[in-house]
């Protein structure tokens, strides 16, 4: 299979999973196993064509956050916005400055630890599901402070591949009594800068071991992502209000499973 084809296959997994609570990490490294893509390049290929399915949020929400951006000075509602963000994304990027190395060295490696991963998070939504404290907080725009701040450090969990960083702020935004749709869209408005901040750094790690080969294959799957985010986030959000977050949950599970069993039928 010619690597344009594998972008293209890899570009639709991860804007089909970025926003959904599965882990678009944990899916990206058992499609990259499946279809036999060696490691290096593929796994920054990975992390880079993140950002395109990023850009799909920016340009759905342009309006909204525009408006932020340039009543920053006026309006107070606006700057706390912002700093709501920033202070959920502080822990995240700090955690993952500290241990990007370990992620992409070790955690990165581990295909069981993914597929664990994604088992464990599906019960743990189930439970959530159906026993989550009923909410208070219903605008992502207008969250607490506090409530910023603790859904940041649940963002932490994400560093392990599997966990989902659509899964764990949704997690910590529900435990915080956030509506479920508020918490999808908080979730994915954190997502701009600590996706941004990844791709920067790794793009930045790897600039001298990319050609320009590469690059095409990389625009690839970052085109594909954008469309394919775009079209997942303008149904997202109608589906987890009328379906809760019980059918991811499945998806993790049998996703889990079904990559334990791969792995042990060839010996990896």
């Amino acid at each position: 299979m010619s690597d344009w084809i594998n972008a293209i296959i890899l570009g639709v997994v991860e804007g089909l999973t970025e926003f959904i609570p599965v882990s678009s990490t944990g899916h990206l490294l058992l499609t990259k196993l499946l279809l036999g893509l060696p490691d290096g390049f593929w796994d920054t290929f990975a992390v880079l064509i993140q950002l395109g399915a990023i850009l799909a949020i920016v340009a759905l929400y342009f309006g909204r956050l525009w408006q932020v951006v340039i009543t920053l000075p006026t309006k107070a509602e606006s700057r706390r916005f912002a700093l709501s963000v920033l202070i959920a994304f502080i822990p995240g990027a700090i955690a993952g400055l500290l241990l990007h190395d370990i992620i992409k060295t070790v955690l990165f490696e581990s295909p069981r630890l993914i597929c664990w991963s994604l088992i464990i998070g599906g019960f743990v939504f189930f439970a959530l599901d159906r026993w989550a404290p009923k909410p208070t907080e219903t605008d992502a725009m207008t969250l607490p402070l506090v409530t910023s701040l603790v859904i940041g450090l649940f963002q932490c969990l994400a560093l392990v591949p599997g966990v989902s960083r659509s899964g764990a702020t949704i997690l910590g935004s529900m435990l915080m009594k956030v509506e479920k749709r508020a918490a999808a869209e908080f979730s994915f408005f954190l997502a701009i800068p600590i996706m941004a901040g990844a791709f920067a750094l790794d793009a930045w790690k790897n600039r001298h071991a990319i050609s320009m080969d590469q690059v095409g294959i990389i625009a690839v799957g970052f085109g594909v992502s954008f469309v394919v985010g775009f079209i997942v986030v303008r149904t997202l959000l109608d589906f987890v209000g009328k379906r809760g977050f019980a059918p991811f949950a499945w998806w993790r599970i049998v996703v889990g499973i079904g990559g334990l069993v791969f792995l042990t039928m060839t010996g990896r």
